[in-house]
């Protein structure tokens, strides 16, 4: 057999999100891993790290270079998540926060050793030579299970064939993520959310777009007091099939969530997007809904919607924004233009 060159990126498979997990001899579950998404390329002893972005994560997470001697194959490319874990054992996205963005080698070293992280495969694209983005789902699982991948810092945890409610049930018992469905015969579609790969989630967590901020007060004055957040209405290849333009829209407050360090991260970060007037052209205007506030604190300042972070929140209100929205965490992995509401 010919052996293909190795393509040096590659588009992640997404999932739907439901509200009930399918049920079926053809379906497979899966933990949803609270991390971030990575492949993992291996070429003899050698490992890169890249995120679903194409950006090279190896320098970031050096604990992961030693996964290209621990694969028993000559070349691989492995799909799963980076994920912090807790004192408890369970996935992290605080935690993982600490390794986020880090770029200087000294700080990198630290926070090996106080935030240390596992790459979690779940996924097998591509192995010794030859593509398997059009196998079935079914064998990608069964040659990944093959690798032995058990080491210090990356793991390929069995899936569920059948109840995959029971293991739900574990999940929420648990305080974990969620859980994906994925049907046994199901190619790897690159770049695509389909219906064959499905997500329940047990927390009501939501990504979204930063479009400007609520001067603070209090303790919080000259600071940040709220980040004032969106999503877009569409994908944008959604939007090109409707012949028109993405519209931002806006999706809330988010108030609560924030350490010291975080607001000043986030005033660094919106700084250099600052721009006059609002992004936001569906949904509530902000201004209004905040009028008060900002003859008490100041005007709002608004920024180029660009800066994508994850929110914990109770509910879509009526009017189709988050309810009691706590910040989890900035999201550098994530494309801004793709964010969309879900469920």
């Amino acid at each position: 057999m010919t052996q293909l060159p190795m393509p040096k990126t590659f588009e992640p498979m997404l999932a739907k999100a439901v509200d009930r997990l399918p049920q079926g001899d053809d379906w497979a579950y899966e933990l949803k891993w609270d991390g971030v998404r990575a492949f993992v390329h291996v070429e003899g002893d050698e490992t890169r790290v890249v995120s679903r972005r194409g950006e090279e994560l190896s320098p970031r997470y050096p604990e992961l270079a030693a996964i290209g001697a621990g694969v028993a194959a000559d070349d691989a490319v492995l799909d799963g998540e980076i994920v912090a874990f807790d004192d408890e054992g369970k996935p992290s996205f605080s935690r993982l926060q600490l390794r986020m963005g880090l770029t200087n080698d000294t700080m990198i070293r630290r926070r090996v050793s106080e935030a240390p992280v596992t790459f979690v495969a779940f996924d097998l694209l591509w192995l010794d030579g030859r593509a398997l983005l059009d196998r079935p789902y079914e064998e990608r699982r069964r040659l990944l299970d093959g690798l032995s991948f058990d080491g210090p810092s990356w793991q390929a945890p069995r899936n569920h064939l059948g109840d995959g409610e029971a293991l739900l049930d574990l999940v929420r018992e648990r305080r974990l993520e969620g859980v994906v469905a994925k049907r046994l015969s199901s190619p790897y579609r690159l770049g695509r959310r389909s219906s064959e790969w499905l997500k329940v989630k047990c927390r009501r967590r939501q990504e979204v777009v930063i479009g400007g901020y609520m001067p603070g007060e209090g303790g919080r004055t000259g600071s940040l007091g709220s980040l004032l957040v969106g999503y877009w209405d569409s994908t944008p290849e959604e939007a090109d099939s409707l012949g028109r333009p993405q519209r931002f829209v806006y999706g809330g407050g988010v108030g609560t969530g924030f350490t010291q360090s975080t607001l000043e991260e986030l005033r660094a970060a919106l700084q250099p997007l600052r721009r006059d007037t609002s992004p936001f052209e569906l949904g509530w205007d902000p201004a209004v809904k905040y009028a008060a506030r900002v003859r008490e604190r100041g005007p709002l300042v608004w920024v180029e919607p660009q800066l994508v972070c994850e929110v914990e929140f109770t509910e879509w209100t009526h009017e189709d924004t988050l309810r009691a929205a706590s910040f989890k965490g900035l999201r550098d992995d994530k494309n801004p233009l793709e964010v969309v509401r879900e469920g």
